[in-house]
């Protein structure tokens, strides 16, 4: 018999290092699941991409289980460790702060193709090129 699904939420944690330290503890206390559970499963899963932020999907079920989906980084995550920088600008339309090149795209179209809803990878690039200049990063070829 298969179980009823509860509901689900989604958090954002660095990889191998989860805690019970918010938001974990009380994304699942709240809902009364085992959290060490969780942070113990999560960071033996991810303990080779430790540091990067990754987006977790967590279904629950009313008997009190869980099942976790670990997504790909974020664009935005990805696009500021190629381009070198510390952080997106403040006005990018403005002020620019730093290059990535088309190849370091496909990279990152290729990190996230099970993620992006392009149905071709020119599409996907246009995407990610979006992140970009909405982040002050220019794009040379």
């Amino acid at each position: 018999m298969a179980k009823k699904v509860a509901g689900m939420f989604k958090l954002q944690l660095k990889a191998g290092e989860a805690t019970m330290a918010p938001p974990v503890g009380p994304a699942f206390g709240q809902r009364g699941l085992n959290g060490m559970e969780f942070v113990k499963q999560f960071n033996a899963k991810t303990s080779k991409q430790a540091g990067t932020i990754l987006p977790i999907v967590v279904t629950f079920y009313s008997d009190k289980s869980f099942t976790f989906i670990v997504k790909s980084p974020p664009a935005a995550v990805l696009l500021i460790k190629a381009a070198g920088i510390p952080k997106g600008s403040a006005e990018p339309h403005k002020t620019k702060v730093g290059k990535v090149t088309t190849a370091q795209l496909e990279e990152i179209v290729n990190i996230k193709k099970d993620d992006l809803s392009a149905e071709s990878l020119e599409a996907a690039i246009s995407m990610i090129k979006g992140t970009a200049r909405s982040m002050g990063i220019t794009v040379v070829d």
